[in-house]
């Protein structure tokens, strides 16, 4: 579950681009206030977690103090940073001097921070000491996760990531405890080679191995789905992600076992042909369920997004 990547974050922004925009409208109305009122308004930031950093322009670019910084991590680096820089071929400047307006850039990233943000800017209503326009930058992938009410859940990945990793861990030692039963299997039915010898016996090696594969494959995708890669709970795909390949996994532990059960009836054991067809029934009925969960899970998603960009269009 780590955090949105570049893809996801922009892709998020440009779904909610509207909402984005008013809340940040309404932000800058605010910290327009709080300085014509000589207001420091970096408490905000215990209300918007997303803000990172503001700071006053003249009329030709030229920033006017300090940095101000909402987070305490960008103080020592930041705050005694900025003052007099010439920021007038920003584009964010650019914009508000051609069309008067509160102007927000696309997604890019920080120099400053070295975070993916966006910049929002405003003309002051009342200039004081030659600062005329107001810009703040904030996090992308903060202002998303607070737009779609998920700061709570990314605040605990970190701990979620451990609990995963503890059990990655075990699932690992679980496979070398399974592969060390494999290897002293092989070694004994090498140097034991004889005309008495089970037939049967290297079966039981490779349903120790069949094991070893479906828990090393499933601590595998735990690792890439829950750990690695960024997970969006939003979206339907994910989770279907995630139960292709957990099923899969089962599909092939199960195939190989009914496998080996077949074999075992071929070579005489005839009790074990009922077993093995009801496992390879399993594994078709497993097929065809997952066949129509992706499928219908699928065509769901293709509707709500069509549906999506039908409301934007229409706004």
């Amino acid at each position: 579950m780590a955090r949105m990547s570049y893809i996801s974050s922009v892709e998020r922004y440009n779904e909610y681009e509207q909402i984005i925009h008013s809340l940040l409208e309404s932000i800058l109305m605010s910290i327009d206030d709080g300085i014509a009122n000589n207001r420091d308004m970096r408490y905000l930031t215990k209300h918007y977690p997303f803000l990172e950093l503001q700071y006053c322009l003249d009329e030709k670019g030229s920033q006017q103090g300090n940095n101000v910084c909402f987070k305490r991590a960008y103080n020592k680096k930041l705050a005694q940073r900025g003052n007099n820089q010439d920021l007038s071929e920003r584009p964010y400047f650019l914009n508000v001097k051609a069309c008067n307006a509160i102007c927000f850039t696309a997604p890019y990233i920080s120099i400053a921070t070295n975070h993916l943000c966006i910049s929002a800017i405003k003309e002051l209503n009342k200039p004081i000491n030659n600062q005329h326009y107001l810009v703040v930058d904030v996090s992308l992938t903060q202002l998303i996760e607070f737009v779609m009410g998920d700061t709570a859940r990314a605040t605990m990945s970190p701990y979620f990531k451990a609990g995963y990793g503890i059990i990655v861990a075990c699932l690992f030692s679980l496979v070398l405890f399974l592969l060390n039963i494999v290897f002293i299997d092989i070694y004994e039915l090498i140097t034991h080679v004889n005309s008495s010898s089970d037939p049967l016996e290297p079966f039981s090696i490779i349903i120790y191995i069949t094991l070893a594969l479906a828990v090393f494959d499933l601590g595998k995708t735990i690792l890439e789905e829950e750990i690695l890669m960024h997970k969006d709970i939003f979206r339907h795909s994910s989770t279907r992600r995630t139960i292709t390949r957990f099923i899969s996994t089962v599909l092939i532990a199960i195939s190989i076992e009914a496998l080996l059960t077949m074999f075992k009836a071929a070579l005489g054991q005839s009790e074990y042909l009922m077993p093995a067809i009801a496992m390879m029934l399993a594994v078709v009925g497993l097929l065809i369920a997952l066949a129509i969960y992706v499928y219908l899970g699928a065509k769901a998603e293709t509707l709500l997004t069509q549906a999506r960009v039908k409301l934007k269009s229409s706004e």
